[in-house]
């Protein structure tokens, strides 16, 4: 075919070159005579090549000529491809391919042709392009788009249902006929499927069913060149089966048996049915029924959506002493079921359900819930209202015993006996509250007198009906006022009243003054409520700034009651507009309950008993201390003696004040100290036998006045009450201080450091061993 080609190429090259020598010849003639160029023209047809030749290289693709007669012409190309794959004989113009060629990488190539002259190179032509084509052969195998291809269709579709479609490519020339045809085949599971021409993959049984296989892999082959042997390729197809109804939910087992306490609550699980249904979830819609037994009112059956499951629920209380076996028959069915591919084998399964009552240790159960009595107020001669009443349900029918829980209000109004009698203690007050509950429960007592854990519980209403036992009451309003020159008829105020018994709607208040000496007046509103009203008018404020007015209100009860209340009304300074300008404050009143009134009294009987106690024991402690004994005392009974003598004494004679034995029992029993100086200023006591006088105390009052003088690191003489001098007839001898520590005392002062704080420089003045002065 390829030498063919060219030889048709080579022969029409000469006649093309004839022909536009002709054309040449003429437009010379023609050109020579006007005196114009001639023109010359490119002299070729299109040039082909079959691709994927087999001969040796270079293969010849065709020839350029043009009409150039120049003996120094040569032929060359450009381009892309151009003395690389194509390459053109300078002097001949033939163009030849030097590469074997693969039109599904490429099927035109696009080249310029160019002659010029060899000497100057030079164009003698304008470029010219011209264009290779590469023709296909078939030499391409249609190729799967994917190695694996998924369908699926619904089970149980009739024959012909589309699955899935497969795409093939063949790279040839389409336009070549039988190059780029691709056909299919089903080469594995050709029994329950089929492909056509398009790729369309179809059923070709009406009775696949998920349930026996649900996924098929089948094999397709792909070809071209129909009717021929060429190659081919294969691809692999899963299809899946989907699931639709068509199975019917089936017992496990032919009969289900359970065992249920008596006291299970209602709605409770008494147990579950199994079922199988070869479906998938999403189609299976079990529903339970009873076929057979009395006892559908007692139970029901409710289908669990997750796991399809019959759980089997009771719908009231069961009693293992009434009813201890349950037997019925239940039915389990899918109403979704398509019937177009039902399956011979039944719609319906049956099984038998068996449900044992235990019995257990119930509490008691009361006759009657709940209970409810009514009680007139305020009645004395009511002490029973009625009573509660339960018994044991279980077979034993055990004693009851009756006890209060709860009550509401709490507190002491109403009783229950064991033997459950409602019982009040004292009447009750509907205004404290219009309606008593208590709680009570029941309990079993057991063979050994002890009282069942297990209890049962019953609300108990007493509802307290009205009597008319409380008088009205004036609704207070804030501080009414009138102006002191109001006219008469003026509206001062306008009044209601409150009832704590109820009122009927019929009921009504009555208003009336109890005195008709006042400038007011009252007049009825016949809604429950009155005006109060300026009789006279021009009230004087220097005679009465507030006026107390008594109002009696009587109610419409049986028996009819009456109270009497004061309105307070303030006479004000008007201004000609009739508002307010002054008025006096009036104390407000402030009532006190009976309860706070007992508080204070009991806590002023607490203050009195307490200040009672307190003086008594005052009294006993001082009728304690004058009953004792001077020298029975010990050191700190006299320590405290001493700090009550507080005042100086009438002088060395005067015996009264203060027990002097006492003084000198201490000196007696304390032991003699060692000698030391004294720290004050010695004066020097007179002989005994020289008689006291007033000359000398004035002498020493003297010396000491002008030591005090002198001495300005002295504490002043008021504050220190020290006695530097002693009188000739104490039986005590001396009282001073100022000798004792230098003395031949026999006395030891160490005691005084036991009597406490007030005596503590006492203690270190007549120590025995003082290690410093002491300067005032």
């Amino acid at each position: 075919m390829n030498h063919l080609i060219l030889l048709f190429s080579l022969f029409l090259a000469p006649a093309f070159a004839d022909k536009e020598s002709h054309k040449t010849n003429q437009n010379f003639s023609s050109n020579n005579a006007s005196h114009k160029r001639l023109k010359r023209d490119w002299i070729w047809n299109q040039m082909h090549i079959k691709e994927e030749i087999d001969t040796p290289l270079p293969h010849h693709v065709g020839k350029i000529t043009s009409s150039v007669r120049n003996n120094y012409a040569k032929y060359i190309i450009e381009g892309e491809y151009a003395n690389t794959i194509f390459k053109v004989e300078e002097t001949s113009g033939d163009v030849y391919a030097f590469e074997r060629l693969d039109r599904e990488k490429k099927a035109e190539y696009e080249l310029t042709a160019l002659i010029i002259d060899r000497r100057n190179n030079q164009s003698l032509e304008p470029p010219s392009k011209f264009i290779i084509k590469v023709y296909d052969i078939n030499d391409n195998v249609p190729v799967f788009v994917q190695k694996v291809f998924n369908g699926s269709v619904p089970e149980m579709s009739p024959v012909g249902t589309s699955v899935t479609k497969v795409t093939a490519v063949d790279a040839d020339d389409p336009t070549v006929t039988g190059h780029a045809t691709v056909t299919y085949q089903v080469i594995k599971g050709d029994e329950y499927f089929t492909v056509d021409d398009s790729g369309v993959i179809s059923t070709t049984r009406a009775d696949l069913d998920r349930e026996n296989q649900s996924t098929y892999e089948i094999i397709v082959k792909a070809k071209d060149a129909p009717g021929s042997s060429g190659d081919s390729s294969t691809a692999t197809v899963i299809i899946t089966l989907t699931d639709i109804n068509d199975n019917f939910p089936v017992f496990k087992h032919p009969s289900f048996h359970f065992k249920v306490p008596e006291n299970i609550s209602v709605g409770g699980e008494v147990g579950r049915v199994k079922v199988e249904d070869v479906d998938e979830p999403q189609h299976r819609n079990t529903k339970y029924s009873f076929v057979r037994g009395d006892y559908r009112d007692t139970f029901e059956i409710v289908a669990n959506p997750f796991t399809n499951e019959g759980i089997i629920r009771p719908k009231k209380p069961l009693d293992f002493e009434k009813v201890a076996e349950y037997r019925f028959d239940i039915e389990a069915t899918d109403p979704t079921v398509d019937l177009r591919y039902f399956k011979s084998g039944g719609s319906r399964s049956i099984s038998t359900v068996t449900i044992e009552v235990t019995d257990v240790d119930e509490p008691p159960v009361f006759t009657k819930l709940p209970y409810e009595f009514k009680v007139r107020e305020n009645d004395p001669e009511i002490r029973t209202l009625g009573s509660v009443w339960a018994h044991d349900p279980d077979a034993a029918k055990r004693k009851i015993r009756f006890i209060r829980r709860r009550a509401s209000p709490s507190g002491d109004y109403i009783r229950v006996s064991d033997t459950g009698i409602i019982q009040l203690p004292k009447p009750l007050d509907r205004e404290f509250s219009s309606s008593y509950n208590i709680t009570v429960a029941a309990q079993e007592i057991l063979e050994d007198g002890r009282l069942s854990d297990r209890e049962s519980h019953a609300q108990v209403h007493v509802i307290v009906t009205d009597e008319n036992d409380n008088a009205p009451e004036l609704v207070y309003p804030e501080e009414p006022r009138v102006c002191e020159n109001a006219a008469p008829g003026k509206v001062i105020i306008r009044i209601s009243a409150t009832d704590k018994d109820e009122i009927s709607p019929r009921g009504f208040f009555r208003y009336s003054l109890a005195t008709e000496d006042s400038n007011f007046s009252l007049v009825e509103n016949y809604d429950n409520t009155a005006n109060i009203t300026v009789k006279y008018g021009q009230f004087n404020r220097e005679l009465a700034k507030i006026h107390y007015l008594p109002i009696i209100i009587s109610d419409n009860g049986d028996p009819e009651l009456s109270s009497t209340n004061t309105l307070v009304i303030s006479v004000c300074k008007c201004n000609e507009k009739g508002n307010f300008t002054f008025c006096e404050e009036r104390a407000k009143q402030v009532g006190v309950s009976v309860q706070a009134l007992v508080a204070i009294f009991i806590c002023i009987f607490t203050i009195i008993v307490f200040f009672a106690v307190i003086t008594l024991l005052i009294l006993l402690r001082k009728r304690h201390k004058k009953d004792l004994s001077g020298l029975g005392r010990n050191v700190a009974e006299i320590h405290e003696q001493l700090v009550t003598y507080d005042e100086e004494g009438g002088g060395e004679m005067d015996t009264t004040s203060y027990d002097v034995s006492v003084l000198n029992s201490v000196r007696k029993n304390g032991i003699k100290p060692e000698a030391v100086p004294s720290p004050y200023a010695q004066v020097q006591k007179p002989p005994g036998n020289i008689t006291s006088g007033a000359g000398e105390m004035a002498m020493m009052i003297e010396v000491k006045k002008d030591e005090a003088d002198n001495d300005r690191d002295l504490l002043p003489y008021d504050t220190l009450h020290i006695y530097g001098y002693e009188g000739a007839e104490s039986i005590a001898e001396s009282l001073s201080s100022l000798e004792s520590g230098s003395s031949d005392s026999d006395i030891d002062y160490d005691f005084l450091n036991d009597w406490g704080p007030r005596f503590k420089m006492l203690a270190e003045l007549y120590g025995s061993e003082p290690n410093e002065d002491f300067v005032y």
